[in-house]
Parts: C-alpha cells; sequence; structure tokens
C-alpha cells in the first residue's frame, strides 16, 4: 500500500526541514570496557597501529585491528579473519566497542563499521588516555 501525499512545496520543504536525519553513536563507558573481559560475546577493538600499542600497552581482552586495515577485515571470510586475528569474526549484531588513543579514530572505526552492515557499535569516548589515567597508568 502505497501513500501520496500532495502539498504544496514550501509546506513540504519546511517539513524537509525540521526532519533531520541522525547517526546516533553509543558510547562506551570505562566500566564496559573494564567489564570485557566478563563478556566473551562482546568485541573490544583498539585501532591503533601496533607501534602505539607496544609504548603504552593495551586494555585487557581488546583485539587490535589498526584502522588502515578495519574495513578489510570486516569483510574477511570467518577462517581469515580467524587466522588473521585469532579470534572468530564478530556477527553484524555482536557488541563492538571500539577504542584508541583518545576516542577520535574510534569514531572514524565506528562509520567504518556501521557502513559495513554493523549495527551493535560502541565507541569509548576517551580511549586508551581515560584507561590509563583511571588505571593510574598515565
Amino acid at each position: 500500500m502505497s501513500l501520496l501525499v500532495i502539498a504544496p512545496k514550501s509546506v513540504l520543504q519546511r517539513l524537509a526541514n525540521q526532519v533531520k536525519v541522525r547517526t546516533f553513536i553509543k558510547m562506551a563507558t570505562y566500566e564496559q570496557v573494564k567489564d570485557i573481559p566478563n563478556h566473551p560475546e562482546a568485541y573490544l577493538i583498539d585501532v591503533r597501529n601496533e607501534d602505539e600499542l607496544k609504548k603504552t600497552g593495551t586494555i585487557p581482552a581488546s583485539l587490535n585491528i589498526p584502522l588502515p586495515d578495519l574495513s578489510g577485515a570486516l569483510v574477511l571470510e570467518s577462517d581469515e579473519f580467524l587466522s588473521a586475528y585469532g579470534r572468530s569474526k564478530p556477527t553484524k549484531s555482536t557488541k563492538i566497542i571500539f577504542t584508541c588513543q583518545s576516542g577520535r579514530r574510534a569514531l572514524e572505526a565506528n562509520k567504518i563499521a556501521k557502513a559495513a552492515g554493523y549495527v551493535n557499535t560502541h565507541v569509548y569516548d576517551g580511549s586508551w588516555n581515560d584507561w590509563a589515567k583511571r588505571e593510574g597508568l598515565a
């Protein structure tokens, strides 16, 4: 069943201006990230480069997929993902929290995952900087 609405252009333009399409970004808290080791069904993906991880360390239970590799990783076949990252490939509905150094690359990772069809993505705002501060590492 289709609905056809006939209205003056000015009315349609006003409605279009009022309707805003928003992309909602789910934010993960420090407490949620700290609890990840208790939730093996969820993924904490650190998108920093390997050299950064060597300098700072990592958040427990995180999986490193550098941002430049992320889009390719998310389209790998399951067996290829397992071989490359040592963990089963997340499904499109798996909870994934992205982290980086400060949160900016995690936001970009979130966009990449959403574009690849992942629907349960989160961003750890503050990322490693927040983690290190709260854990007494900074």
